[in-house]
């Protein structure tokens, strides 16, 4: 009885899917979709979707990613600028022979040296600094000028600055090496000309400087020296013996406010 059951539900599947396929052969076919039709090509005037820049916004001050673009390319060349073109170099080269003159090797550390450089150069170039910002950057940023006179205006009391601090003898050396004539006034003298001869000077002054710091200590190591060799301690290092009476007398002087002003004060 089951099996006579389970034999004509095949029979009847079977019958179910041939007639499926007979009625698919049976149907007639589906005809084919119609191609698109191609774009027009666009016309010479037409630029398509573009991506501009404005230099300037709209009420004539530069427009916000100039004034980003700027500020990240100062950023990234104001080490260099503060080494060539402000006071930063005589002021480390000075406090770096104040401390060998003392004996000291790493104390204070460089880190407190160059910070402290920083710091007394901020101070020093303020009034440069102030005057740079009231005559170009703050016109240039509400858009009275543009870029180029900005830098114009800006870079002329910088050079005031540095023709201050430089001899006229440091801008010939370099005018001579450069095979260029003479300037005919200190305004005509050009900036890669100057800034070589204004660190030649910031050298020159820093050396002499630290000469003068020498001389102090220099004499307290020779009298500690002849001291220890006439009463024959000639294995005790004579630098052991002299570094506490250099950091007395430099304590009692008040070492740090002399050099600081000294620094301070050749700026003019």
């Amino acid at each position: 009885m089951l099996f006579s059951l389970g034999l004509a539900v095949l029979i009847a599947l079977a019958l179910a899917m041939l007639g499926t396929q007979v009625a698919y052969a049976a149907g007639s076919p589906v005809d084919p979709a119609a191609p698109t039709a191609p774009a027009d090509p666009t016309s010479p005037g037409d630029p398509g979707p573009t991506v501009t820049l404005d230099i300037n916004g709209v009420d004539g001050s530069p427009s916000s990613p100039v004034v980003v673009l700027l500020t990240i390319t100062l950023l990234s060349v104001a080490p260099s600028l503060l080494l060539m073109m402000t006071g930063f170099t005589k002021i480390f080269v000075v406090l770096a022979l104040t401390r060998n003159a003392l004996g000291l090797q790493g104390v204070p550390p460089n880190q407190v040296i160059a910070g402290l450089a920083l710091f007394l150069s901020l101070f020093v170039m303020a009034p440069v600094v102030s005057q740079i910002n009231d005559t170009a950057v703050q016109p240039y940023l509400h858009g009275e000028m543009t870029f180029t006179e900005a830098v114009d205006v800006g870079q002329g009391p910088l050079r005031e600055f540095m023709l201050g601090q430089t001899r006229e003898s440091d801008i010939a050396l370099v005018t001579r090496a450069a095979d260029r004539p003479n300037p005919e006034s200190p305004e005509s003298v050009e900036m890669t000309t100057l800034i070589p001869a204004f660190m030649l000077s910031e050298l020159r002054s820093a050396f002499l400087i630290g000469f003068v710091i020498f001389v102090p200590f220099l004499v307290i190591d020779l009298v500690v020296s002849a001291s220890l060799m006439s009463m024959g301690m000639m294995m005790l290092p004579p630098v052991m013996v002299s570094l506490p009476f250099k950091l007395l007398l430099f304590v009692l002087v008040d070492g740090w406010g002399l050099v600081v002003t000294s620094l301070v004060g050749s700026f003019g």
